[in-house]
């Protein structure tokens, strides 16, 4: 049994990581930045460390400061949430010589599957279907070129170590290629600190569909459903749901049994997702495994009863997984809306500020997750997701007129926030449909009155 965590993160995340711990009985330490000294998660842990100033390079980036922290306040484990440090092996690996247990997988996995050319191989061996690409990272310009054009236009250049849409760009023919290919790669070396990236076709108006996975360290891996996550905007998802309104009972079983053996493959340990497109024909391809916990794990939680965080940290200190697949239950339809300070009619600019009024909504089946409060200074140092938006309904028209109620009641003051743009895709006759697909929002924003998303 841990006595106490660190929690190398902040915000929404760092407060989900400390709740489930009080439930727990464990003692939680927060670590916070100078930008983040009033913020509610260094306010509500147990213990509170500051570990550099404002920019996440010269704090929640610091391994070493981070490090010092769990062994100045004596703790059994780091949770890393999400992001930051969450996916870097080389953290994992300093906190197993440092004799702390990291909640998450073993460095070896993560450093496997965290290189997305090397988890496609993974993948490939787990006999999985992927989508074409290039056989591992390209780092030569002219090659790269050659492979796009037997690939065939458009292709998608990724960062082999990426994550929430960075180092990501497409190219629609050879005359673009060059530029889109070294912004990727200046962008991967910028956010990962790892310049290598790799190629693959470009799948046309498909669904991006997310498997939960659990793991024990005994062999025992099952998956907790689905999260339909094709509502997003620049590779970075805006809102989930699970189940998915496109799968048949049929595609879910092959999906779930293909995310299952990929696990298997790299005897994954802890919460993990892996992430499918799946085209018009229901053909579906791996493109990358998550390592850790996602911004969308409540979407889960609150369609199978399952605390996922809990599990985390259970399997982390060594208990056995208690559930087996036939003992998952999909029940109902979750949405889950990200709340972000940003204000959509002005092409989503990010709006750091003061919160002059802050009223959350609530009732049957409403789920906040947020660390805000009336008067928090929203710093602009971080991503610019300020809070989680749940709702659950027994189906998917019942959460969907439930999210649009919450959003509705929703008060943010001072910032911009995305709660007006939410609501319009709440009513749009195609996402109430299901037709969503990877190419919705840029259709939706095209095809909508300007003012639509004006912040009141």
């Amino acid at each position: 049994m841990f006595r106490k965590i660190l929690i190398a993160n902040r915000g929404e995340i760092a407060l989900r990581v400390i709740r489930a711990c009080r439930e727990l009985g464990i003692k939680t330490v927060a670590v916070y930045s100078e930008a983040d000294v009033s913020s509610l998660h260094a306010q509500l842990a147990d213990e509170a460390i500051c570990i550099g100033s404002a920019k996440a390079a010269d704090s929640y980036l610091k391994s070493d400061r981070i490090l010092s922290a769990a062994e100045i306040c004596d703790v059994d484990a780091i949770h890393p949430g999400y992001g930051f440090l969450s996916e870097n092996a080389s953290f994992a690996e300093q906190c197993r010589e440092c004799n702390i247990t990291f909640i998450g997988p073993k460095p070896e996995v993560i450093k496997n599957m965290g290189d997305k050319a090397a988890a496609r191989e993974t993948a490939k061996k787990a006999k999985a279907p992927t989508v074409p690409g290039s056989e591992g990272a390209i780092d030569n310009e002219r090659e790269a070129v050659k492979i796009a054009q037997k690939l065939g236009f458009p292709v998608i250049i990724k960062a082999s170590a990426g994550g929430g849409g960075k180092g990501m760009r497409m190219a629609h023919n050879a005359a673009s290629f060059a530029k889109e290919y070294n912004t990727a790669r200046n962008e991967a070396e910028k956010a990962f600190g790892d310049s290598s990236v790799y190629i693959e076709k470009f799948i046309e108006d498909p669904r991006h569909i997310e498997f939960q996975i659990l793991g024990d360290h005994y062999g025992h891996i099952i998956h907790l459903g689905e999260r339909d996550c094709s509502v997003q905007r620049r590779f970075q998802k805006l809102i989930e749901e699970g189940p998915s309104p496109f799968l048949t009972p049929s595609l879910r079983e092959k999906m779930g049994k293909a995310a299952i053996r990929i696990a298997e493959s790299c005897n994954y340990e802890n919460a993990g997702t892996i992430e499918f497109l799946v085209d018009k024909n229901g053909d579906f391809y791996f493109i990358e495994m998550n390592t850790r916990i996602q911004v969308e794990h409540g979407v889960t939680e609150e369609i199978t009863g399952i605390d996922l965080v809990k599990w985390q940290i259970r399997i982390a200190m060594g208990d056995k997984l208690t559930i087996n697949q036939k003992d998952v239950k999909i029940q109902g339809h979750a949405i889950e809306c990200r709340i972000c300070a940003e204000d959509p009619s002005r092409n989503f600019a990010p709006g750091a500020g003061t919160i002059q009024l802050y009223y959350a909504p609530g009732g049957h089946g409403v789920r906040v997750d947020s660390h805000l409060y009336g008067g928090y200074a929203i710093p602009s140092h971080y991503d610019s997701m300020v809070s989680k938006l749940l709702t659950f309904g027994e189906d998917r028209e019942t959460a969907i007129n439930r999210m649009y109620r919450a959003l509705s009641e929703y008060i943010i003051r001072g910032v911009p926030t995305t709660i007006p743009f939410c609501k319009a895709v709440m009513q749009d006759p195609l996402f109430r449909s299901g037709g969503a697909t990877t190419s919705f929002i840029e259709d939706f924003i095209n095809r909508s009155p300007k003012d639509l998303f004006n912040h009141s």
